[in-house]
C-alpha cells in the first residue's frame, strides 16, 4: 500500500541546490495534509549539509551513495529513484522543475507507470486528491489538474514555493551504498561561469534584450546587476545572436525564473520570454517603445532610452546602498 511522499533532492558536485529546500517544504506539507509519511532521497557521492534539510521538516533522509554518482547520470539516477520509490511504496514524488528534474521526471514516470504534471505553481489537497495548478499558453492562462495513477509525480517551479523552516531537528540520515550503478549516460564535467549567479536561483535578475544593440553594451546590465547583487539574464534573440551565453537565457526555450525582482532592459516582451519570467514578484521594464508588450505585465515601467537610464539608475542605487 502506497504510504509515502518522496522529495528528490537535487545536488551538484556535492552542494544541495536551493530548489531542494522548496521541494522538501512542499513534500512535508502534502504529507501532513494527506496523512502520509515523508522522506527525502538524494543520490550522489559526498554531499554537504544534508542535515540542514531537517530544518525544513525532513525527519528522514536516504542517501544513495556511490563515488561514480558524483556527477549526474540520467540512466543511474532515474533507475535508482524509481527503484527506491517502489521499495518505500511512495505514492507522491516531488522534484524541481529544473534541467535535473525535467531530465529525470519522464524517465521515472515510465519506469513506475505513473502520470506526471510539470512546472506546478501551486499544489493543494482537496479531500484526498492533489490539485496541481500550472501555466498554459505561455503563461497566458492557468489550468488545474489531478492525476489518477497510483504513483503521482510533480515538478515545482523554482522560487514559487517558499522553503519554510519549521524546526531545528536533526534528521535521521540513512546511507545506502550502491554497487554497479547503471552508467549508460554520465555527465563528465561541468562548465562553470565563475563568479556569476545562476538566473534559475537568483533572487534579483537584470536582463537585456535586442534593445541593448550589441554585446558591447551589456556592461551596463552587468554594472547594475553587480550593485544589486543580481544575476544577468538575456532574451532568446540576444543568445541566438551570440551576445550572451545560453546559460543566461530566460524564456520558454531557456530557463523559467521567479525572482523577487526582474528588471527587463530593452526587452520588448515576446510571449516566449514572458512565459519564462511572468511569475516574478516585481517586474520593472525599461524600453523606449511605450507600447512594448513587456509593459502589460510590468509593475513599474520606464519608457525611455536604456543607455541613458541604466547608468543613472546604477549610480542612484550605489548612493542609496552607501
Amino acid at each position: 500500500m502506497a504510504n509515502k511522499v518522496l522529495s528528490v533532492i537535487e545536488q551538484r558536485e556535492g552542494i544541495i541546490k536551493k530548489i531542494s529546500y522548496e521541494a522538501v517544504s512542499v513534500g512535508v506539507s502534502l504529507a501532513k495534509e494527506l496523512n502520509l509519511e515523508f522522506e527525502a532521497v538524494v543520490i550522489g557521492s559526498e554531499i554537504e549539509g544534508l542535515s540542514n534539510l531537517g530544518n525544513y521538516g525532513a525527519a528522514k533522509i536516504t542517501h544513495l551513495k556511490n563515488a561514480d554518482l558524483h556527477n549526474f547520470s540520467s540512466s543511474a539516477y532515474s533507475e535508482l529513484t524509481s527503484n527506491y520509490a517502489k521499495e518505500v511504496n511512495a505514492s507522491v514524488i516531488i522534484l524541481g522543475n529544473t534541467s535535473f528534474g525535467n531530465e529525470l521526471t519522464p524517465r521515472i514516470a515510465v519506469k513506475l507507470n505513473s502520470a506526471c504534471i510539470v512546472d506546478c505553481i501551486n499544489l493543494t489537497v482537496e479531500g484526498d486528491e492533489i490539485i496541481a495548478t500550472r501555466p498554459v499558453y505561455a503563461g497566458k492562462a492557468y489550468i488545474k489538474s489531478k492525476l489518477h495513477s497510483d504513483v503521482k509525480i510533480y515538478t515545482i517551479r523554482p522560487n514559487v514555493f517558499k522553503a519554510e523552516k519549521v524546526s531545528d531537528q536533526s534528521p535521521e540520515i540513512k546511507v545506502e551504498e550502491i554497487s554497479n550503478p547503471n552508467l549508460k549516460t554520465k555527465v563528465v564535467a561541468y562548465k562553470k561561469s565563475e563568479g556569476k549567479l545562476d538566473v534559475a536561483e537568483a533572487n534579483i535578475i537584470v536582463a537585456g534584450g535586442r534593445g541593448m544593440k550589441g554585446p558591447e553594451h551589456f556592461n551596463l546590465i552587468e554594472s547594475l546587476a553587480e550593485v544589486l547583487g543580481a544575476a544577468v539574464g538575456a532574451s532568446r534573440a540576444v543568445v541566438d545572436a551570440g551576445w550572451r551565453p545560453h546559460s543566461e537565457q530566460v524564456g520558454q526555450t531557456g530557463k523559467t525564473v521567479s525572482p523577487s525582482l526582474y528588471i527587463a532592459c530593452g526587452i520588448s516582451g515576446a510571449i516566449q520570454h514572458l512565459a519564462g519570467m511572468s511569475s516574478s514578484k516585481y517586474i520593472v521594464a525599461i524600453n523606449k517603445d511605450k507600447d512594448a508588450p513587456i509593459f502589460s505585465i510590468a509593475d513599474y515601467g520606464i519608457a525611455g532610452d536604456v543607455f541613458e537610464i541604466l547608468p543613472v539608475l546604477t549610480e542612484e542605487i550605489k548612493k542609496i546602498k552607501s
